[in-house]
């Protein structure tokens, strides 16, 4: 097996050539589950954060597929609204690109965030402010500012639902998954149905759309100093609201943040399709994801473990329901 020093070696001599970079030190920071996460320190005492997505991993073609899309649209928000400082932005290469790679990964690079990731942290009251002036100031923008919305726009198409459906009901599933699957394979293939129905409902009705992050959880928020940052912006797309919100609505904070969301957007109402179709989606992409990890992705017996617990894990959240959490934020 390869060794990390090998590995290091080529990081230095990426920064090196792409970014005229001469390294002091290169070391491994906590990465998010789709990626890697390295510190960069420089003999100007300059420190920068190297993100990669490493070309083994199954998941990596569709997370850098949009790279060259969303990036733009985050550098326009950045120098165009209030977001300026609250979502990292990444460097151009010598040649003027966002992204650059290797044998290993794809990779981005940012200027270092000095703070805390919030994590398994409540957020205080302070955090919820600004992170409902993030969101409500990033509502404010739709299809009408200068860079191209292209592959970014929300058509509720589901393109992983096809493949989950008839790697679920395959005769030749693996045996270790198949047992996995076996409690919950109804409700599986029920929301899956349900899923298709409101996906060419909601294709056929006219929503406002707005970008939004839609990947919204206390792992992509970090402090730094006295300010709320939102990271992780591959997500991004032009959608309704709902995208976020639905991250929000089984929060116990979600009727704060929803009070001051309705004095900066006051003439928004919940649509309960598009919460329910974001909802149930987002459960099924996960399931997707960890099957296709499971199925796919180099792992190591005890990381595969990992991966069927974090499967089952998803697949007891589905048989939880989603209307639930919908309830609770109807008006009493």
């Amino acid at each position: 097996m390869e060794t990390e020093s090998l590995k290091l070696a080529r990081l230095t001599k990426l920064v090196t050539e792409h970014y005229h970079l001469e390294p002091l030190s290169i070391n491994r920071q906590q990465g998010g589950w789709a990626s890697l996460a390295y510190r960069i320190e420089t003999p100007s005492n300059s420190t920068y954060f190297l993100k990669e997505y490493e070309k083994k991993r199954s998941s990596t073609p569709k997370l850098t597929a949009r790279l060259h899309k969303y990036i733009p649209v985050t550098c326009w928000l950045n120098e165009n609204t209030n977001l300026a400082g609250k979502i990292p932005v990444p460097l151009k290469t010598q040649s003027g690109e966002y992204v650059c790679e290797n044998v290993d990964g794809i990779f981005l690079l940012y200027e270092y965030i000095h703070g805390e990731t919030i994590g398994e942290k409540a957020l205080s009251q302070t955090q919820i402010e600004q992170l409902t002036t993030i969101l409500a100031e990033l509502h404010k923008a739709g299809n009408s500012i200068s860079v191209p919305a292209e592959h970014l726009t929300e058509d509720f198409h589901v393109p992983f639902m096809n493949a989950l459906n008839e790697t679920m009901a395959a005769r030749d599933l693996s045996p270790r998954l198949r047992s996995a699957i076996k409690p919950y394979k109804n409700v599986l293939f029920e929301h899956i149905s349900v899923l298709q129905d409101l996906s060419l409902k909601l294709a056929g009705r006219m929503l406002p759309l707005r970008w939004c992050h839609t990947d919204i959880h206390p792992w992509n928020m970090m402090q730094s100093d006295h300010q709320l940052i939102l990271i992780d912006w591959e997500g991004l797309k032009l959608a309704p609201v709902e995208a976020d919100l639905m991250f929000l609505t089984d929060e116990t904070y979600f009727h704060d943040f929803f009070a001051l969301y309705k004095k900066i957007h006051p003439d928004y109402i919940i649509d309960e399709e598009a919460l329910r179709f974001y909802k149930i989606r987002r459960l099924l992409e996960d399931i997707w994801e960890f099957t296709e990890q499971f199925l796919y992705d180099e792992q190591s017996e005890p990381e595969k473990e990992g991966t069927l617990k974090q499967l089952i894990h998803e697949l007891e959240s589905l048989k939880c329901g989603t209307q639930h959490s919908i309830d609770k934020i109807k008006p009493e």
